[in-house]
């Protein structure tokens, strides 16, 4: 109910006083398309990087041997495997409330359920 007076406010509000037209008029239909646009999917920030430019840097000082850099390789490999952790349980919790459809599925689904032609 209150949402319902919301929409119709909003549309009082674009409704010219004087003549009861529109206030605005669109350039293109009000409908939506059936096709999205091809994007790639962010996965997230990088992580890591701190730790491996700190590995990268000790290697590059000490002529690429590992044993002069242990303490950072350990680092990064103790930060890669938190991070990979962190992610599969992520995913395990997205797996039950639904997730972000990348453009291709939404492109099948909007090819298998087409939207309405005609303005509303």
């Amino acid at each position: 109910m209150a949402a319902s007076r919301s929409i119709q406010e909003k549309v009082n509000r674009l409704i010219n006083k004087k003549n009861g037209k529109p206030a605005l008029k669109p350039n293109k239909p009000l409908i939506l398309k059936d096709s999205v646009a091809n994007r790639k999917s962010w996965k997230g920030t990088l992580a890591c990087i701190t730790e491996m430019s700190v590995m990268l840097a000790c290697w590059k000082q000490n002529n690429f041997l590992d044993d002069m850099c242990s303490s950072e390789i350990k680092s990064f490999q103790d930060c890669v495997q938190a991070t990979q952790a962190a992610s599969r349980k992520t995913k395990n919790e997205d797996g039950s409330r639904g997730r972000n459809l990348s453009s291709e599925e939404a492109k099948i689904l909007l090819k298998r359920f087409p939207n309405q032609r005609t303005e509303i």
